[in-house]
């Protein structure tokens, strides 16, 4: 695999927070944060095209006080067993609770399981993280 050098124009404003971004995430320099943030965006352009397999997280936190929510991600989480192939769950205090679900299908059945558990009453704060294989990025 070979590496291209080229030049990259930008407003100073835009690159101050380039630099600032580049030390926040202790980038060793510029050019590994863009290629960092390139890599973001195919992942996000390969789950907009692609037909088959995808991975992504799921994130969300919840009141588990909250009625009848546990059993409901429960049984959610079971309907889905083919495609919610983990769960991580965290107490973070003694109202609320995170768990991070893997969940493998297709762009369209991931999103629309996320969209389903993160809609449900008591769900506080849910994000869905697209993941990749891999195959395609260097």
């Amino acid at each position: 695999m070979s590496t291209t050098r080229f030049g990259v124009s930008m407003d100073d404003d835009l690159l101050a927070k380039l630099d600032l971004h580049v030390r926040r995430k202790k980038y060793p320099n510029r050019s590994e944060a863009i290629r960092d943030l390139v890599r973001g965006a195919l992942v996000e352009e390969e789950w907009d095209g692609v037909r088959g397999e995808v991975i992504g997280v799921l994130v969300i936190v919840y009141d588990h006080h909250q009625r009848e929510l546990s059993s409901r991600l429960l049984r959610t989480e079971h309907g889905h067993h083919g495609e919610i192939v983990t769960t991580l769950h965290l107490h973070l205090d003694h109202d609320n609770c995170l768990e991070a679900k893997v969940i493998r299908g297709t762009p369209r059945a991931v999103r629309r399981i996320s969209d389903e558990l993160t809609a449900m009453k008591g769900v506080k704060y849910g994000r869905l993280i697209p993941a990749t294989a891999g195959k395609r990025l260097r």
